[in-house]
C-alpha cells in the first residue's frame, strides 16, 4: 500500500515545497515555511492574507 503522506509532522512543509516548486516562476516561499508570496511584488498593490480554518 502506498502512503499519501510521508509523515504528519512534515506534511505542511512538503506540500508548500511542492506547490512553490510547481509555480517557481511566480511564487516564493517565505521564512520558515510560514507563507507563500508572489516572487516579484507589484508596487501599489494590496496583499491578500488568508489562513486558518479546516481547509474547506
Amino acid at each position: 500500500m502506498k502512503k499519501f503522506l510521508n509523515s504528519v509532522d512534515t506534511v505542511l512543509t512538503e506540500s508548500l515545497d511542492g506547490f512553490v516548486a510547481a509555480h517557481s516562476d511566480i511564487l516564493a516561499l517565505g521564512d520558515e515555511h510560514k507563507f507563500v508570496r508572489r516572487r516579484t511584488l507589484k508596487p501599489g498593490k494590496v496583499a491578500l492574507i488568508s489562513g486558518g480554518g479546516s481547509g474547506h
